[in-house]
């Protein structure tokens, strides 16, 4: 059984796919992107997948707000799923605060640069000052 935090690296790698495959306008079926990933069916992964999906346009324009000087699409791919996770968790889940941004911050430490890391945090920590407190 996989720990909450290999379970979003497993939501960030197929959102990654995802937006690949949207990208190049090719069909994709989540469920098949899921099972990929991971054997066993999870509601954790399933649910934030569907929420993330489901809300990603509200997701990018709160991304959008916060991003100083830059838009979400112009991030990489990784970067862009890692933030969208991270908002996705402090608006729409009741995951506490600090675990989100902080599983937020280690994915990004293993997967960006550390100035990505530190935007990707400051960006976490003014949405939850702006649109959570």
């Amino acid at each position: 059984m996989k720990n909450r935090s290999e379970l979003r690296e497993i939501i960030m790698k197929v959102l990654y796919q995802i937006s690949i495959y949207e990208e190049t306008k090719l069909d994709y079926s989540l469920k098949d992107m899921i099972h990929e990933q991971l054997e066993i069916e999870n509601s954790f992964v399933n649910d934030s997948l569907k929420g993330i999906i489901d809300n990603k346009k509200t997701i990018n324009k709160i991304a959008n707000k916060y991003l100083k000087d830059w838009k979400i699409d112009r991030l990489n791919k990784v970067d862009q799923s890692i933030l969208q996770l991270g908002i996705y968790e402090l608006i729409y889940t009741d995951t506490p605060s600090v675990v989100s941004i902080n599983e937020a911050i280690e994915l990004s430490k293993k997967y960006s640069e550390e100035a990505v890391t530190k935007m990707i945090n400051g960006v976490l920590d003014k949405v939850y000052h702006e649109e959570i407190k």
